[in-house]
């Protein structure tokens, strides 16, 4: 019984397509386990991996790197990732899930040629992944590594004698010219509307999880850190898919047990009826993300905590935002500020007044008596007034 696999991803990936595919090497994961149960699973993919795959992949891929469901050679090796897998394979005495032949490393890795030591396998329309146990293919590179007794270098194939010749030089332009020429105007309008189209093009559509109307009654119902039971429905290369009545969920390998499993089947069974607790919600794709309960009650309690320091803060800026805002306000009447411009106006032309009326009173004062000035301005006038009463007595 193989006790170890390590699985070529990037090979598995691309099996019968131009560019690899996450969902593929999933699903060819998921029947590896199923066929060889109790089997400890590697999956090894090269260093491009994540930029040839989908787009929509691509934050899936990244989980997988960080959760160590896949796992990648260093940068710089030698070989690329067929090196870092057979490197994997012979230090633990595995298997090998590829439909490569690994030529070059014949001379090296003699226990390629071993039965059980190499699995292959291909999708089957209306069937699924068949895998069957393989042997390498010989060729010209596998006899030069025999040969020399190590690594050697792909034979790249010789080119025809035609491909060395200059390329023709065509006889007419061609047709995108023509019409260039001829309108410009509307080769303009094509070339706006032909770069316009990819940009609905490239956005694909999200496949949702759950129905609408179901997953909103469930988030009402059920908060981030409720308990949940669920039925284990499902296995996945980086997790385990569940159900609990209508709604589906995902419970990912670091959300099951500490340190992390290797693969789900160490921790849940398909059938079973487990407790779980709702880790967190992707609206975006409908789907729950739930865990183990003692193991994600801390990053669940951590993760509310911060949630609502984040809106005591929003609560506190809008208080700040609106007495600035009210402060601002009181005083920006206009009405109001040109009747207080008005009002001085009428104190000034009165203390102008005053002051006439009081020079008035000095001069007559000074023609009097000189002590007169100590006084107030009212006894002032009544002095003045006995003074022209006495005048006549003289006379």
């Amino acid at each position: 019984m193989t006790k170890h696999i390590i699985v070529d991803g990037s090979n598995i990936a691309t099996e019968g397509r131009a560019e690899p595919s996450l969902a593929q090497l999933d699903e060819a994961v998921s029947a590896l386990m199923d066929e060889y149960k109790g089997a400890k699973v590697t999956v090894i993919v090269d260093a491009t991996f994540g930029h040839r795959i989908a787009k929509k992949e691509r934050a899936e891929f990244e989980k997988a790197l960080a959760n160590n469901e896949l796992v990648t050679p260093p940068a710089g090796a030698v070989g690329r990732g067929d090196a870092f897998i057979l490197a994997i394979a012979d230090k633990v005495n595995a298997a090998i899930f590829s439909n490569d032949s690994f030529q070059e490393f014949h001379g090296k890795y003699k226990w390629l040629f071993d039965e059980g030591r190499l699995i292959g396998g291909k999708p089957v329309p209306l069937v699924g992944w068949v895998l069957v146990e393989r042997l390498p293919v010989r060729g010209p590179t596998s006899r030069r590594s025999v040969k020399h007794g190590g690594v050697v270098a792909k034979a790249l194939p010789a080119a025809s004698p035609e491909a060395s010749k200059p390329m023709p030089v065509p006889k007419t332009p061609p047709p995108n010219a023509r019409l260039a020429k001829s309108a410009p105007v509307s080769a303009k309008q094509n070339a706006a509307t032909t770069a316009k189209a990819p940009v609905s093009a490239s956005k694909p559509a999200t496949t949702m999880v759950n129905d609408l109307v179901s997953f909103l009654e469930f988030v009402e119902k059920h908060p981030v850190g409720a308990k949940v039971k669920a039925v284990v429905e499902t296995y996945a290369a980086n997790g385990v898919s569940v159900r609990m009545g209508s709604i589906a969920g995902y419970v990912p390998l670091k959300n099951m047990a500490t340190p992390i499993p290797r693969s789900a089947r160490d921790v849940f069974k398909l059938g079973d009826q487990v407790s779980l607790m709702v880790v967190g919600y992707s609206p975006s794709r409908r789907s729950v993300d739930l865990g183990v309960p003692d193991v994600v009650a801390t990053k669940v309690a951590e993760s509310l905590q911060h949630d609502t320091k984040k809106k005591t803060k929003k609560t506190a800026s809008s208080k700040v935002a609106g007495a600035k805002k009210s402060t601002i306000k009181k005083p920006g009447v206009p009405a109001r500020k040109v009747s207080v411009e008005k009002a001085p106006t009428k104190k000034a032309v009165a203390k102008k007044n005053v002051v006439k009326k009081a020079i008035v009173k000095k001069a007559v004062v000074k023609k009097t008596a000189a002590p007169v000035v100590k006084k107030t301005a009212r006894p002032a006038a009544k002095k003045v007034v006995t003074a022209k009463k006495s005048a006549p007595k003289k006379k």
